[in-house]
């Protein structure tokens, strides 16, 4: 049998008369709520002595995952995914070969100019 500790059987570790004053739980607090596109309401707390600017306006919303925001009427938009691209939704939006060979010689074109500009500078 395999014993340790000197913890008293059915005890907690570090289990002692603590009251909420000892965890900081009687500290002044502001309540303020955060809404989300969905309609979720969120309340977080912050210390009523905290500068307003110290306290986000948006912030991420732990039930649904979006951006929630302090305004209930006017709710920060959901983000707009791009849904995946095959591979073959990527060669279909290729460049022709004309227009391949355009944009190549202007590239070349600036490179040379730049290279031109940097070699009259020295």
């Amino acid at each position: 049998m395999a014993s340790g500790g000197s913890a008293i059987r059915g005890s907690r570790v570090g289990a002692g008369p603590m009251g909420e004053q000892d965890h900081g739980h009687h500290a002044d607090r502001v309540a303020i709520s955060y809404w989300d596109a969905l309609g979720n309401e969120t309340v977080r707390y912050f210390a009523a002595n905290l500068p307003a600017d110290e306290i986000p306006v948006t912030i991420d919303s732990p039930s649904s995952g979006l951006p929630a925001g302090r305004d209930q009427a006017n709710p920060p938009a959901v983000s707009k995914t791009e849904p995946y691209k095959t591979h073959l939704a990527y060669v279909k939006e290729r460049r022709t070969e004309e227009e391949a060979a355009q944009l190549l010689e202007d590239a070349l074109h600036q490179l040379r100019v730049r290279r031109g500009k940097v070699a009259a500078e020295a």
